[in-house]
């Protein structure tokens, strides 16, 4: 991903406006707060994260599970996009099933398209399949993984610096920031009263997701499925040093500290801020 690197780099050397896009699972890789200090001392003026398009997404979840909790069939989720080209290619009679609505990582683009219409999006992917997506979506300008981010900052020497008043800008939001692991559309759609626990099934790992897929329980609504062990925090482009139960261990440290902020002015993620954006299709 050298010409992405280069891109970037000149783009900070120019001066551009850039908004770095953190999926939650940044924290596997680099520590909080620090990292937003980080970004902005490489170049970037804005630094958000996801977790408000994963919580937008999430209304949309929560809708078509809640007009489809008495029909008969498999729901898919789609906020992997592995788990999306597997069904493609390799489940094709379950492409019908699969829930039409935007990716986390999507929703956010179109939300910073709206907010930050003169800045360049650049998307910090913990996976390769991120990295497919955001190239297609045309909703991010420039998508390099995590581990590339690292290896810049090392480069320039950008060390973590302790500030406890550094924050995200805007849409700031708590409960979705455990999404990038197993179950975490699940965990945070408020599916409570939808759906009965037997009839949702959590998967991750690819070869238990085809392995399911090869024959569904018919018990089964809905299939929360990503493609990593682990979900997004298993993702090839995260640091691969520490085991899953650390990387886990990273994101609840990360929810805990997160409880405890206090709200800058205009940080809470109100619903309305999205007005006018759709994120199904």
């Amino acid at each position: 991903m050298q010409k992405e690197v280069n891109e970037l780099l000149l783009d900070i050397k120019q001066k551009k406006k850039l908004v770095a896009m953190l999926a939650p699972s940044f924290v596997v890789n680099f520590d909080y707060p620090q990292i937003i200090g980080q970004l902005r001392e490489l170049g970037f003026d804005k630094v958000v994260e996801l977790t408000f398009g994963a919580k937008m997404i999430n209304r949309d979840y929560h809708k078509i599970l809640e007009n489809s909790k008495n029909k008969k069939g498999l729901v898919i989720s789609t906020v992997c996009p592995g788990i999306v080209e597997t069904v493609n290619n390799v489940f094709p009679e379950q492409r019908k099933n699969m829930i039409r609505v935007d990716s986390p990582m999507v929703a956010m683009g179109k939300i910073c398209k709206k907010y930050y219409p003169n800045h360049k999006r650049v998307f910090f992917s913990p996976c390769t399949f991120k990295i497919i997506e955001a190239k297609k979506t045309g909703t991010i300008d420039l998508v390099l993984g995590c581990n590339e981010l690292k290896k810049i900052l090392d480069e320039k020497r950008i060390k973590p610096k302790k500030n406890s008043k550094l924050m995200f800008d805007k849409f700031y939001n708590d409960y979705t920031k455990i999404y990038p692991t197993s179950g975490g559309l699940s965990k945070t759609a408020h599916l409570k009263g939808i759906l009965k626990p037997e009839e949702m099934k959590v998967i991750d790992g690819v070869a238990d997701v085809k392995k399911f897929l090869e024959k569904p329980n018919p018990k089964i609504k809905f299939l929360d499925c990503t493609f990593c062990i682990g979900s997004c925090i298993g993702g090839p482009l995260n640091n691969q040093s520490l085991t899953l139960a650390q990387r886990k261990k990273r994101i609840d440290n990360y929810v805990n500290v997160a409880k405890k902020e206090k709200m800058l002015p205009n940080t809470k993620g109100i619903v309305k801020e999205a007005k006018g954006i759709k994120f199904s299709y």
